[in-house]
């Protein structure tokens, strides 16, 4: 199989399932942003020594994988929604269950944080930042295309997967060793 097919070189791609849009369809922004946010989870695995957190950072970007296949499928696709991989029923429980566990260790919030810290910290926060705007395309695919363009699971899962990340950075600062830089606000000069 050749990587390139040269089908998009006038702009457009295929989605699963037939049909083709252009390139700058809510669709591809979504799914887009879906597969850089898992290049950044597959960066920070590299850079996680802890054995528990670089298991979840797995999951979680093996799930995205499937997330990024439901995405590419548009509600008309007939045989291909068919053979899409199920999407995980325990997914937002299993993120909310490490939140909270994470939660009990970590010192509470009394100010928002700057990110960075450790490196897998700054890395997590990138990822996090990339989840929201992953989020915000995938609420512009479903206001576009209608609510059955997008399972409420989906949008439920990375919003929480979201403050997942940010609770993993904290985590990561806090197994490192490394404290967390309070945002104070200062008076402009």
């Amino acid at each position: 199989m050749k990587i390139y097919t040269r089908g998009g070189d006038q702009g457009e791609t295929s989605l699963f399932g037939g049909g083709r849009v252009l390139k700058d369809h809510a669709r591809i922004h979504a799914y887009g942003e879906i597969d850089e946010l898992n290049c950044v989870f597959g960066w920070c695995i590299v850079a996680s020594d802890q054995v528990a957190m670089t298991s979840c950072l797995r999951r979680e970007s093996s799930r995205l994988f499937t997330l990024g296949a439901h995405l590419a499928t548009p509600p008309d696709a007939g045989e291909s929604r068919k053979r899409l991989p199920v999407w995980p029923s325990e997914a937002v429980a299993t993120l909310e269950g490490e939140i909270d566990e994470w939660g009990e260790v970590l010192e509470p919030l009394k100010n928002f944080v700057l990110p960075g810290g450790a490196e897998l910290a700054a890395r997590l926060h990138i990822a996090r930042s990339i989840c929201r705007r992953a989020e915000r395309w995938i609420v512009a695919l479903r206001d576009a295309e209608g609510s059955d363009a997008i399972d409420s699971d989906l949008l439920r899962y990375i919003n929480r997967l979201s403050d997942w990340l940010f609770t993993a950075a904290r985590m990561a600062n806090l197994q490192a060793e490394v404290v967390e830089e309070p945002w104070v606000p200062r008076e402009s000069e």
